[in-house]
C-alpha cells in the first residue's frame, strides 16, 4: 500500500534540531556557573581550603624550579657504599671483593641522635693493598710487650673474597648506621692508602681521636668446621709503652653489648672452637689493644676457610646485618 498526500509525503532530509533537554541544558549551564563563582566569593573557607589541597595534590611535580623537592629525590634513591639499613645495596651477584670508589675516611656526624658528641672510630682489618707491599707491612713494630710485624694481608675464603674486602663493607655499613644515631665515625683506613696502617698507628688513630668506642673489624682464617664469632677483649697488660689497665672494664662491657646483639641481629652462634661457647675471648698479643688507651675490641666475624660462614661473609644480606648487630652493640654501649 502507497501513502500519498500532504501528510504522507515520504520525508525530505532536513538539519537535526535541539532536543528539549538539549535547549534546558543550555539554559542552565551559564546559571550554575554563575552560582559556583559566588560560592566560591562568599561560600565556607573550609571548602576552599579542601579544594586548594586538592589541587596541590594533583598538580605535577615541576622538572625544574623547586630543588628542595628534587634534591630529597635524588638522596633516597642514589646507592651509595655505605647505605643504611633499608636502603643499602646488597646485590649478592655483584662480585665479592669488587674494588670500589674509597668514602672519606671521617664523615660529618648526623645533626643529632643519641650518640651526639660520641666518636666512634671503625678499624676496618688489612688493607685491599697489603699483599703488593710485603716488605713494608713484614717490618716489625713496638707492641709494647715485643714486636710483631706491621701489618699482615688477612685471609679469604676458598672463592677469593678477601678479609680486606670484607672489613672495608661491613666498615661502610656500620658508618652509615652510626651516623644516623649521631656519632662522628673515624675510619682508620679506607682502602686509600698503599698499605697498612700498621698496628700500633691504627691504635694511635683511636687514641688521638680520644674515641669514646674503637672497634677492629676481621674475619677469621681456622680451619673448616669450626665456625662461629668471637670478640677479642684486651687483657691487663703493662710492659714498655703498653698499659690496657684503665681500658679492661670498659672494653669487656663493650665486647659484651656487641656479642649480644651480633647474636641477635645476625643469628649466627658463638664460635664453636674458641672462647668456650662465650663468644669472648681474652688476649694480651694484640698490638692494637695493647697500644690502645681507649676502650677497644676486635670481631672476628666468621670462618672465611668454613664454607657454611663463607656463604655468610660473601652475602651482602648478611653483612648488612652484620654492621647492624655490631653498632647496636655499640650505641648500647654507649648509652650505658
Amino acid at each position: 500500500m502507497s501513502y500519498a498526500g500532504p501528510e504522507f509525503d515520504p520525508p525530505q532530509p532536513r538539519r537535526r534540531r535541539r532536543g528539549p533537554l538539549t535547549v534546558a541544558l543550555a539554559a542552565l549551564v551559564p546559571g550554575a556557573l554563575l552560582g559556583w563563582l559566588v560560592h566560591e566569593a562568599v561560600g565556607d573557607p573550609a571548602d576552599r581550603g579542601d579544594a586548594a589541597r586538592a589541587t596541590v595534590r594533583s598538580s605535577p611535580v615541576p622538572s625544574s624550579g623547586s630543588s628542595a623537592a628534587t634534591d630529597d629525590a635524588r638522596t633516597d634513591k642514589t646507592p651509595t657504599d655505605d647505605a643504611p639499613t633499608d636502603d643499602v645495596p646488597t646485590d649478592d651477584a655483584k662480585e665479592p671483593g669488587a674494588s670500589e670508589k674509597p668514602a672519606p675516611r671521617t664523615s660529618a656526624p648526623a645533626a643529632s641522635g643519641p650518640l651526639k658528641g660520641k666518636v666512634v672510630v671503625i678499624d676496618p682489618g688489612h688493607n685491599p693493598a697489603n699483599f703488593q707491599h710485603t716488605a713494608e707491612i713484614n717490618r716489625k713494630v713496638n707492641i709494647g710487650t715485643n714486636w710483631k710485624e706491621c701489618d699482615t694481608t688477612g685471609t679469604s675464603t676458598n672463592s677469593g673474597y678477601t678479609e680486606a674486602g670484607f672489613t672495608l663493607d661491613v666498615a661502610h655499613r656500620m658508618r652509615t648506621l652510626l651516623q644516623r644515631q649521631g656519632a662522628t665515625v673515624k675510619l682508620t683506613q679506607d682502602g686509600d692508602r698503599p698499605y697498612g696502617p700498621c698496628v700500633d698507628e691504627r691504635a694511635r688513630i683511636g687514641n688521638k681521636a680520644q674515641a669514646d668506642a674503637v672497634v677492629s673489624i676481621h674475619a677469621d682464617g681456622s680451619g673448616p668446621g669450626n665456625r662461629g664469632f668471637h670478640v677479642i677483649l684486651p687483657g691487663a697488660v703493662r710492659a714498655g709503652s703498653a698499659d690496657t689497665r684503665a681500658i679492661v672494664g670498659p672494653s669487656r662491657a663493650l665486647g659484651e653489648r656487641i656479642a649480644g646483639n651480633f647474636v641477635r641481629v645476625t643469628g649466627s652462634a658463638p664460635s664453636n672452637y674458641v672462647g668456650g661457647g662465650t663468644g669472648l675471648v681474652t688476649r694480651k698479643d694484640l698490638g692494637g689493644l695493647n697500644l690502645s688507651t681507649v676502650p677497644k675490641v676486635f670481631i672476628e666475624c666468621g670462618n672465611m676457610r668454613d664454607s657454611k660462614d663463607a656463604a655468610l661473609l660473601t652475602s651482602g644480606a648478611w653483612r648488612q646485618k652484620a654492621a647492624q648487630g655490631i653498632s647496636e652493640g655499640i650505641v648500647s654501649f654507649l648509652r650505658g
